[in-house]
């Protein structure tokens, strides 16, 4: 009796270590909750290279299970996601089921009425990275702004965020509002697509306070503390799990001097410049095919640090952003009033121009992120009404 009882309570006590170890199911993979949602009905897809149902593409598992796809509206590095980073991305059919691809990059960020004419429901499926300049979210705004005016429904296939376990850096001043930073977010907003989505339509940031007809499937086994492995990655230059630890700290340097490895085998895994003094590693750019064609200091050494190795520890163990490498850099950089190459998208990725201003005033980091807090706690209170998971 005494061991019967003795396995009971551990089994009892061990029940949250499995409930924690069990495998994340993304919104895609539950297909019984959003098929029944398409019957009937005429179906555009706004999907990827990440739209995958376990090892099969979304539009194939929809076609086998007798989906009426007419359409495939693709973001930014295109529908098979072989586009580098700011790329024309043209309209086309896809070879594989001869649809029609409409690309929502460029001109065209936003379908049109004439491209939804006929479209009853958009199934939303993009593996989001979390962070603010990651335009996959912008894409988001646009379809759900469209959706509304033309009465279509919206369905987010919701998937785990790399980085959704910390909220940091400046909130967006709106004056510096573009396609790399839409809303008043901070640059790292710890929140799924799908809860991303949820706060879109109930704050009413679509145009004139729309709000669509919206529905978000939701994720299994899936906590704000979940640390998620991308099975496929999101985009060229973010070909790892490191890239993507680091992206948002190293994304800034797109507005300056400092090459982040384009054109590299480790993109956003190093930064460097031939004008940077120290640091213990040198990289030199080159043209990688359908990846970097043309990466900044093509063919010119450049001086800075590897980060690959630590990039997943330290940022764990963090949870914030890394303002030293901003703060290195610049440090370390000898021309110091050619740092800045693209101020202004600099100030759109930091979503202020403070941020500029801080490191040219020689700010440390503590003043520096003294001046976001009051914003962030803001941002924070506004973040709670949306989650769907348990949070950090």
């Amino acid at each position: 009796m005494r061991k019967a009882v003795f396995i009971l309570l551990m089994t009892l006590l061990c029940l949250p270590a499995l409930q924690a170890q069990a495998p994340i199911v993304t919104g895609a993979e539950r297909t019984e909750d959003y098929i029944p949602l398409t019957r009937q009905s005429n179906v555009a897809v706004c999907g990827n290279q990440t739209s995958q149902v376990g090892s099969r593409h979304l539009v194939d598992t929809l076609l086998a299970m007798e989906v009426n796809v007419s359409k495939i509206f693709c973001p930014e590095h295109g529908f098979r996601g072989k586009a580098e980073a700011g790329a024309h991305i043209a309209s086309g059919t896809d070879p594989e089921t001869g649809l029609p691809i409409i690309s929502l990059y460029g001109k065209n960020k936003k379908p049109t009425a004439e491209q939804l004419k006929g479209i009853d429901v958009i199934l939303f499926d993009l593996q989001d990275v979390g962070c603010r300049f990651y335009t996959y979210i912008s894409t988001l705004h646009y379809v759900m702004e469209a959706a509304a005016e033309n009465g279509v429904r919206v369905i987010v296939l919701d998937r785990p965020n790399p980085n959704g376990y910390f909220v940091d850096g400046p909130v967006l001043d709106t004056h510096f509002r573009s396609f790399v930073g839409m809303h008043a977010v901070p640059v790292v907003y710890g929140m799924t697509i799908g809860e991303y989505a949820q706060m879109i339509n109930g704050e009413h940031w679509l145009a004139n306070g729309a709000q669509c007809d919206l529905t978000v499937i939701k994720l299994g086994n899936y906590t704000h503390n979940s640390r998620y492995n991308l099975p496929v990655p999101p985009s060229p230059n973010l070909p790892n799990a490191e890239s993507i630890y680091l992206y948002p700290s190293l994304c800034l340097f797109e507005g300056t001097d400092i090459s982040v490895g384009r054109g590299t085998p480790l993109p956003f895994q190093i930064y460097g410049a031939p004008m940077m003094k120290g640091g213990d590693y040198t990289f030199t750019p080159a043209p990688i095919r359908g990846v970097s064609e043309n990466p900044p200091h093509n063919g010119k050494e450049c001086h800075g640090y590897y980060l690959k190795e630590y990039a997943k520890a330290q940022l764990d163990s963090t949870n914030s952003l890394n303002l030293q490498y901003l703060l290195t850099a610049y440090g370390q950089y000898s021309d110091k009033e050619h740092f800045f190459t693209n101020p202004n998208f600099f100030d759109k990725l930091a979503g202020t121009d403070q941020l500029r201003k801080q490191l040219v005033a020689g700010m440390n980091e503590e003043e520096i992120r003294m001046s976001w807090q009051e914003d962030l706690e803001n941002f924070k209170s506004i973040r709670k009404k949306y989650l769907l998971y348990p949070d950090f």
